[in-house]
């Protein structure tokens, strides 16, 4: 009885020992890789596309017809307009006023009568847009590159032609959607300077195309870079570029989490965040009970970059903000889990905004870092005349 007792311990301790499993150093755990948020210097050298290689010819007419009102249906806006070199390629407005209207800028007006609304996003600068999608861990490719406030188009090519077809920006209400591309090509083919500057710029016989229109327009637009500001001199290698106290200021910056949404050599991570901006009183009062949402019916907009923010004022989509110290307060509302928007509760605020840990005190020295973000060395020559003989710009004066 004994000899089966002691057989069956036997066993059943075999068996424990086999079904233990491996020793603890023997046990291999997959780890994720987690991408950490950084900041870099611009690069020296713009990417084009492919199907659009830069030439001095399209970048030249490209720059004609960016100042050419020929290409809005009422021939009285062009693409300069509300993307000024005077003023940082933006403007100094909330939101925009398209057709229909004359000045520049604060000064723009609508004129009377007028059956035409504001446009229902702060014009964004073209400076540096030849960069944006570019992130620090991820190969850039221009063909996808994010534009507008909502991403709702990729690529310069493609974003130079929204604002043509848009009624409250260049279209007005003389023709459709689905017609004003080809009446703005046939107008082009009438004149034959712009025959060809097209055909040098293409080499094509029948070069004046839709197509060609967008790649003319986005080969200048990336020509308009400032990648040299002094924190760009500071991340390459030049200590004295930014000063101790924009220094802190960058140190702050990544310890309170700005940089978690803010990252890459843009200052952004490109992606749509839930912020809860204030409605600006201006889109409420065109759309009666609409709320301020995007194109895919969603609170969310893209994250935009910081560089060149002095000529970027007023700030967010809607432009509800005039200084940066009101945009700073209001994230520190954000992590306080404070409404600024009646249709946008707490709960639905992005995550990494409600992580923020942002102090008045602190506000100072983070706007001093974001200083050092700003470069004016970009190109703000005007052309004398366009080839359609409109006014340069269109009617600003």
């Amino acid at each position: 009885m004994k000899k089966k007792h002691l057989k069956l311990l036997l066993f059943v301790f075999i068996l424990s020992l086999g079904c233990r499993g491996p020793k603890s150093e023997e046990i291999k755990v997959e780890k994720k890789s987690k991408v950490l948020p950084t900041v870099t210097a611009l690069p020296k050298d713009v990417i084009a596309p492919k199907n659009n290689p830069a030439s001095v010819a399209k970048e030249e007419l490209g720059k004609l017809l960016f100042y050419d009102p020929i290409l809005s249906g009422n021939k009285d806006i062009s693409c300069a307009t509300c993307h000024h070199p005077e003023m940082g390629y933006a403007e100094f407005l909330d939101i925009s006023i398209g057709t229909n209207a004359k000045g520049l800028g604060s000064k723009r007006k609508f004129n009377s009568p007028n059956n035409i609304p504001f446009v229902k996003r702060n014009a964004q600068t073209i400076l540096n847009t030849a960069f944006n999608g570019l992130q620090s861990h991820r190969k850039y490719s221009p063909e996808d590159a994010p534009m507008f406030w909502d991403d709702r188009v990729e690529s310069l090519e493609d974003q130079a032609l929204e604002p043509i077809k848009a009624l409250e920006e260049m279209r007005g209400r003389s023709f459709t959607e689905d017609e004003i591309l080809n009446v703005v090509t046939k107008r082009l083919r009438s004149i034959e300077k712009y025959q060809n500057l097209f055909r040098d710029a293409f080499k094509e016989q029948e070069s004046i195309t839709v197509e060609n229109l967008g790649k003319a327009i986005a080969a200048f637009e990336r020509t308009l870079v400032t990648n040299n500001s002094r924190f760009d001199q500071y991340m390459r290698g030049d200590g004295s570029a930014i000063s101790i106290r924009e220094k802190d200021g960058f140190e702050l910056f990544k310890k309170v989490g700005c940089i978690n949404c803010h990252n890459g050599p843009m200052f952004s991570d490109y992606k749509m965040h839930v912020l809860g901006a204030p409605e600006n009183s201006k889109l409420t009062t065109m759309d009666i009970g609409v709320a301020d949402v995007n194109l895919k019916d969603s609170f969310a907009f893209r994250t935009p970059s910081l560089r060149n923010l002095r000529f970027t004022a007023p700030y967010m989509h809607n432009g509800s903000f005039m200084t940066l110290r009101r945009v700073l307060e209001f994230y520190e509302d954000i992590s306080n889990n404070i409404q600024r928007n009646p249709n946008i509760e707490p709960s639905q605020f992005d995550p990494f905004v409600r992580e923020l840990e942002l102090t008045v005190k602190e506000m100072a020295l983070i706007i001093a870092f974001l200083n050092t973000l700003n470069d004016d060395d970009f190109d703000k020559s005007i052309p004398e005349s366009v080839p359609s003989g409109l006014p340069v710009g269109g009617l600003i004066n």
